[in-house]
């Protein structure tokens, strides 16, 4: 399908309209726990907007269409983000946000491929998703699918060899039909990722292993839109990855302004708050 058949099928919605509803889910999903991985999804649900609802190719009725888009969740503890796109996109139905990481649920607080439709991967290793994304990707390749895969991945997973081996071999097999986007929010338990281990200069490292390298604002729509659509649109034989600097947290002020927000712990009321902060900023 073309980029812009593709855009077309789902412009009803704006972009910005999807972020902002994948945000809403998220915090609401947080508020069932008590606590979760917000900062991350508040943070990367502009680049999930764009993804599902610009660069993919899927089916909502039928997860496991064969030409699909495969897209791998390698930071399983992001899968908050991730059911809240699931949702947005109808693959998942809304009423079962209320279960999020309860027994029994079809949305545990890690991901986890046997659980959830549309989770291609059971993540959470740090490490381990650009190794089984280019394995699909080679996989797709000898079968003589078309469809791409994509793998969004983590700023502290460039600080594991197995993610540069990874890197190395799809450029080895000249993986045109891998995506790999890397959240670059610079935070992790322990502090800053730079301060933990530095990637920079990141698209130098990107580059010298053979990939086509971007790097862009991950909360900018517009820039996202236009880095998605080069990656598929390279007519070159080798693996592309997109850098996203997102802001943890964003669209909510008085978290965006704590400094730790790797794991989200908030008093009962500030769930609303958050939901109210949101709103004020709703898109059309």
């Amino acid at each position: 399908m073309a980029i812009d058949d593709r855009a077309a099928q789902r412009s009803n919605v704006s972009l910005a309209r999807r972020a902002h509803n994948i945000r809403r889910k998220a915090v609401q999903m947080g508020e069932v726990q008590g606590q979760g991985y917000v900062g991350q999804a508040l943070g990367v649900a502009d680049v999930l907007a764009v993804s599902f609802f610009h660069a993919i190719d899927f089916r909502a009725e039928d997860p496991e269409w064969e030409g699909r888009d495969r897209y791998l969740l390698s930071i399983g503890h992001y899968a908050i983000a991730f059911y809240a796109a699931l949702m947005e996109a109808g693959i998942l139905p809304e009423e079962e946000l209320a279960t999020y990481g309860m027994d029994d649920s079809r949305m545990p607080m890690s991901g986890m491929a046997s659980y959830t439709p549309g989770m291609e991967m059971s993540g959470g290793s740090l490490g381990l998703g650009l190794g089984v994304a280019a394995g699909r990707a080679l996989g797709l390749k000898r079968k003589g699918n078309p469809a791409f895969v994509f793998n969004l991945m983590s700023d502290g997973e460039m600080g594991e060899g197995s993610t540069w081996e990874a890197a190395m071999s799809a450029a080895h097999h000249r993986l045109d039909n891998l995506i790999c986007i890397v959240d670059f929010n610079n935070q992790q338990a322990d502090g800053p990722s730079t301060h933990m281990l530095s990637a920079e200069p990141v698209l130098d490292k990107w580059r010298a292993f053979g990939w086509f390298a971007q790097r862009v604002d991950g909360n900018d729509i517009d820039a996202l839109v236009a880095a998605f659509d080069a990656a598929r649109a390279l007519d070159e034989p080798r693996p592309r990855v997109i850098i996203c600097d997102t802001v943890m947290c964003k669209g909510v002020p008085f978290l965006e302004r704590r400094e730790m927000t790797h794991f989200v712990r908030v008093e009962p009321d500030e769930w609303q708050k958050a939901l109210a902060a949101l709103d004020e900023e709703a898109p059309q």
